[in-house]
């Protein structure tokens, strides 16, 4: 496992100041490192004027530094990229008995929507619509269905732990799946993503096109159908719907924001790359559908209707959505795609990515220069120099800091929880992040 206590010399230990301040900095100005980057030089240039042997000394030293951090990055990439041996706890959400049962229940699911006798004038339509839910919604990793049901079942009174309830809980996991496939969809169509879940992404099968986005719509009114069939007579039917709308009009704002980083011409607008404009992307388009979300349904199912419990709750699951974009941002440029199932495309697609925000805090003019010449440019050979940028910048070996540092003080926020909350429920999410490789 990584540490910072790989960073032993004095060297490292500046630069991992410097890592801390860049990761906490959440200043809207792009160039608001520019003061600290002048001072630095201008030490230096002091420095130099002892004479020449402080010359050779300065340049030694440079040298050890960069060779040193060559290093660390090295080792950082290697740790983050073998096989992480998982904790000696299990980190699995539900058993894989429970996992079998949800997923027996999704074809029940494409007959409720799909039943071809409620429909005698659509038998086309209705078998296109089986044919979407098919091949997006039941192959991903299905973290937020099971999320869901392992939450309520951890939150409910066992008394009240029922079949009955316990399906009623997977119907709105698949529900929570439904939402997601259709923002893959159509998130897909505006990156003009190749593949996704190590398959064609749905737009570019034959015949699909830009049909697709008809079917994103197929699938989120899909799971408006199935909360009215199951849902309707629930106390908490009010609560969970106004939930759904509440959390899909947030993601359609995070992906607004996310794609006012480009001009019309889908060029990268790099002095928009903040690190507070990054966290409202993230928070908005992806922690609040991923993460608050789940939890909060569950709450809702289980009776829980405090507004400080799902308060608390809500704060420490934007925390996770956040570190959980993070490793993605990571994983899309140095993941195996073999195993993330997709091919990355943040850098070609001029993404405002966390990568790309630290790498614009830390670069000087030169790769600052390079950064606007070659980020979102869609040549293999444009990808590699922005790789190699992103390297001799150390982002590998910072985030390999960021992410211990981060688990362990998102695991102390936990531990601050109270009005009843179950910290296990959070502890099992967090490890189930911690070290992911997809």
């Amino acid at each position: 496992m990584f540490s910072v206590k790989l960073c032993r010399n004095r060297s490292c230990r500046e630069l991992i100041k410097n890592i801390r301040r860049g990761i906490t900095k959440t200043s809207t100005d792009s160039n608001s490192d520019a003061i600290s980057r002048a001072q630095d030089h201008n030490q230096m240039n002091n420095f130099n004027l002892e004479g020449p042997s402080s010359q050779y000394h300065t340049n030694v030293n440079n040298k050890r530094w960069h060779k040193q951090m060559q290093f660390n990055n090295l080792r950082a990439l290697s740790t983050i990229q073998q096989t992480i041996p998982k904790p000696s706890h299990s980190s699995t959400l539900v058993s894989k008995e429970q996992s079998r049962d949800f997923m027996a229940l999704f074809p029940d699911l494409v007959r409720e929507l799909t039943e071809l006798g409620r429909n005698p004038e659509l038998p086309d339509v209705m078998r296109r619509v089986a044919r979407v839910l098919q091949y997006n919604v039941p192959n991903g990793k299905k973290n937020r269905g099971l999320i869901l049901i392992s939450a309520y079942k951890m939150l409910e009174d066992p008394k009240n732990l029922t079949p009955e309830n316990i399906k009623l809980a997977s119907v709105l996991g698949w529900c929570l799946e439904m939402i997601h496939s259709c923002f893959l969809v159509l998130d897909d169509i505006m990156d003009n993503s190749e593949t996704r879940r190590g398959s064609l992404c749905w737009y570019r099968q034959n015949g699909i096109g830009l049909s697709a986005i008809n079917d994103g719509l197929i699938l989120e009114n899909a799971v408006y159908t199935l909360l009215k069939m199951h849902l309707r007579d629930h106390p908490a039917y009010v609560p969970i719907i106004e939930l759904f709308h509440e959390t899909v009009s947030k993601t359609t704002l995070g992906q607004c924001l996310d794609s006012m980083c480009l001009d019309s011409d889908g060029k990268p607008k790099l002095e928009m790359f903040s690190m507070s404009r990054y966290t409202s992307i993230v928070k908005y388009k992806t922690a609040y559908y991923s993460f608050h979300m789940p939890v909060a349904v569950a709450m809702y199912l289980a009776g829980m209707n405090d507004p400080e419990q799902h308060r608390q709750a809500k704060t420490i699951l934007l925390e996770m959505g956040e570190f959980f974009q993070i490793q993605d941002d990571f994983l899309d440029c140095f993941g195996d795609p073999a195993v993330t199932g997709k091919k990355g495309t943040d850098i070609q697609e001029g993404k405002c990515s966390w990568l790309a925000v630290v790498a614009l805090q830390r670069a000087s003019a030169a790769q600052r220069k390079i950064m606007e010449e070659h980020y979102g440019v869609d040549d293999p050979n444009s990808v590699a120099i922005i790789k190699k940028l992103y390297e001799d910048l150390s982002l590998p070996n910072t985030y390999a800091i960021y992410e211990e540092e981060s688990y362990n003080i998102i695991k102390t926020h936990i531990q601050q929880i109270s009005k009843g909350l179950r910290h296990d429920l959070f502890f099992s999410i967090m490890e189930k992040l911690y070290k992911r490789e997809c």
